[in-house]
């Protein structure tokens, strides 16, 4: 009996080891290569066969999923900060989607698997999204009750907009003011801003 449970401990400290590997490979190859890389070119580089890959992550959308699980935490974490520390509904708002954009530029590629996940259920990404388009949600709300952003605008249509420009920093016409551009233009259009302040500049009159 004792020596059966030590054999499926190791077998369980093994089956970990394994995943952990396989995500350090994979992060770090998806960082060179983009999402669209082969899985199979995964295993290869982690020295697993592709069984032990798939049995781990039975496709491209569940590995990408544990592979944001950390940054998910962080982003989770500046929404806490936001939350706590910037009383103005408006620039909480703007601060949030920055951080969002930051987070769906983690690899080259990523906005398109998540934007798929939001109409696919059984994606392993789709609570992750619901789950932010929720907080988006929640601090246009706040930004709406106070006036400072146009009654019209939903949370959903705010968080594809930050994937629309998160895939558009990628595109062959864009430059170095590509991004901050786009971000501009896209408060521009949420927000209502304050008295004497020009849409977009994100500052308020003292």
């Amino acid at each position: 009996m004792g020596e059966a449970a030590t054999g499926e401990r190791r077998q369980r400290t093994d089956k970990q080891r394994n995943r952990t590997h396989i995500l350090e490979v994979a992060e770090e190859f998806f960082a060179e290569q983009g999402i669209t890389g082969s899985m199979d070119a995964i295993a290869k580089r982690a020295g697993v066969g592709p069984g032990t890959l798939y049995r781990h992550f039975p496709n491209r959308e569940a590995l990408l999923a544990a592979l944001l699980q950390a940054r998910d935490e962080e982003l989770e974490a500046r929404r806490d900060a936001i939350r706590r520390e910037v009383a103005d509904s408006r620039a909480a708002l703007a601060q949030w989607l920055q951080a969002l954009g930051e987070w769906v530029t983690a690899f080259d590629g990523l906005p398109e698997p998540l934007r798929a996940a939001l109409t696919e259920d059984t994606s392993p990404l789709a609570i992750t999204c619901q789950g932010f388009v929720t907080t988006t949600e929640d601090f246009l709300r706040a930004a709406q009750r106070d006036g400072g952003a146009k009654p019209w605008v939903r949370g959903r249509d705010l968080f594809l907009s930050t994937l629309a420009t998160a895939w558009a920093r990628g595109a062959a016409m864009a430059d170095e003011s590509s991004p901050d551009a786009l971000v501009s233009l896209i408060r521009t259009g949420w927000e209502t801003p304050a008295t004497g302040t020009a849409p977009g500049s994100g500052e308020d009159p003292a």
